[in-house]
């Protein structure tokens, strides 16, 4: 009878571990978002709002057609929000299918400190390398992509950000590139650096200046009557990649406006879906 207790205590105990280690194993499925903090022990840098968590959202393609490619997404919103679905979460399956993994990023607003969305950014691409192994991806190929002011916030990266941080390519969709006055979009500037910020802050934050030879090749959209962000940030910028031999692609479409993002009410969705598939295997 006692040896009897004895093996069903042992049974009980065995079960209730093996229970603790499937509920702290949480698996991604591919296709599906898993949610991850981005700074488990607390951010590096504070912007006062302890309610503003960063996290990133992965998905993964399924292991079979894993390329090992994965692209860390950066939705737009001005430095104010985050537009996460058209910008963001919508993606998911367009790359996936291609075997991309994407990782859409929640970075937090910087209310007035203005390094706080890069070193999120930052993190995530670390994110995406210390999980390389099982999330089968190459280290040698993480790229960033931003929208408007997620493309500010993808474009700094891509032109400062160094080591494991650094990402091998970026996709920039109507971004956000300069602080300049007139060139800028002036909210997304307010936001990021303030009302009146120092001559050397708005020149560290105008992308176009940080462009080098160095920096991972891009693939640029925008449509030519955007009146939220002028296309003259894109066109900037292009000219320092040229100039700089970074390989780039440069998409221009007649109409469109701002903020199409993954919209099929774009009209010229189909086209750039294409041209950026097109892109994407072409190195």
């Amino acid at each position: 009878m006692k040896k009897t207790l004895f093996l069903l205590t042992m049974l009980s105990l065995s079960m209730t571990v093996f229970a603790q280690k499937s509920s702290d194993s949480k698996a991604i499925k591919p296709g599906q978002g898993y949610e991850i903090n981005l700074w488990p022990e607390g951010p590096r840098s504070s912007n006062g709002d302890p309610e503003d968590v960063a996290k990133v959202t992965v998905f993964l393609p399924n292991e079979k057609r894993a390329t090992g490619r994965a692209i860390v997404c950066c939705p737009g919103g001005g430095y104010t929000h985050l537009a996460m679905e058209h910008e963001g979460l919508q993606w998911a399956p367009f790359f996936n299918e291609q075997g991309i993994a994407l990782i859409v990023l929640k970075y937090r607003m910087p209310h007035g400190a203005y390094q706080v969305p890069a070193e999120d950014a930052e993190q995530a691409i670390r994110l995406v390398r210390q999980h390389a192994d099982e999330w089968h991806i190459n280290t040698k190929d993480v790229g960033i992509m931003g929208f408007s002011a997620g493309g500010h916030l993808a474009s700094t990266v891509a032109t400062k950000a160094t080591g494991q941080a650094a990402p091998n390519f970026q996709i920039l969709f109507y971004p956000v590139i300069s602080m300049e006055q007139g060139v800028t979009h002036q909210g997304s500037r307010e936001n990021l650096l303030g009302k009146s910020p120092k001559r050397k802050l708005v020149n560290e934050y105008c992308n176009e200046q940080h462009v080098s030879k160095h920096t991972p090749r891009a693939f640029i959209v925008l449509a030519n009557d955007d009146r939220a962000v002028p296309p003259v940030n894109s066109i900037n910028y292009y000219e320092e990649l040229y100039a700089h031999n970074v390989p780039t692609a440069f998409h221009v479409y007649p109409s469109g406006g701002h903020g199409f993002g993954i919209r099929q009410s774009f009209t010229y969705h189909l086209e750039m879906m294409l041209e950026l598939k097109a892109w994407l295997r072409s190195f």
